[in-house]
């Protein structure tokens, strides 16, 4: 009953920083505040993974739903939390040294808080869901996680251009600020397991194009 909601999670929750490092162009000031934000995000990101981690360990038909309904309204508020300290973090370290960097940092800082309380939107929905009959606390499961799948794809541009550019590259660098993996939970949950599964089939992808251009050229020349 819980399946739709862990791949709403897993489909894209996390949604800072799945950077990953690229060459060295930006200056001491950029790099020195994209330090000053990566120090602080590295255990808030470590907080969502595990909140994420704990939902799919939930996932599947055998679990009691006041158990899911425990775990999703944990993993609910440890997210919520989680974002409001990403906000705070970015808040803090004042504007990225670039041009328009204040109004990038203000508005990075209105969606991660926004994403906070949505997230405690969220805990307050499951912690009203009725457990005692399945098939309604099933279909409340459904109803949260369509509204989970609006807040992971709608409205990230912001964070985008906050990683883009020169702060993007200095913030790649920092450690606290590239992808992160789940303590707990099965393997391959996440998003970032997600984006590494793209990325190792891509070179299979593309020797079977090649592959099947070959063929194609040799049948041509044999006619």
């Amino acid at each position: 009953m819980n399946k739709k909601l862990a791949a709403a999670l897993s489909g894209g929750a996390v949604l800072v920083l799945t950077l990953s490092g690229c060459s060295d162009d930006s200056d001491n000031k950029v790099n020195d505040w994209a330090k000053k934000v990566c120090d602080q995000v590295q255990p808030q990101l470590q907080k969502i993974n595990n909140a994420n981690a704990s939902i799919l360990e939930k996932t599947g038909d055998n679990n009691k739903p006041a158990d899911v309904q425990k775990a999703d309204s944990v993993a609910f508020q440890e997210m919520s939390e989680a974002y409001k300290a990403l906000g705070t973090a970015v808040d803090s370290a004042g504007p990225p040294p670039v041009d328009g960097g204040e109004a990038t940092q203000k508005a990075a800082v209105k969606e991660l808080n926004a994403s906070s309380k949505a997230y405690a939107d969220l805990k307050t929905q499951v912690d009203a869901l009725d457990t005692k009959e399945q098939s309604k606390f099933a279909d409340g499961l459904k109803t949260i996680a369509d509204e989970l799948n609006k807040i992971s794809t709608g409205g990230d541009q912001a964070l985008k251009k906050l990683q883009s550019g020169e702060v993007g590259v200095a913030m790649s660098k920092q450690e606290g600020c590239q992808k992160q993996t789940a303590s707990t939970g099965p393997s391959g949950s996440g998003a970032a397991d997600a984006d590494a599964s793209s990325e190792s089939s891509a070179p299979d992808k593309k020797e079977s194009e090649d592959k099947g251009s070959a063929e194609k050229e040799s049948s041509e020349e044999k006619s």
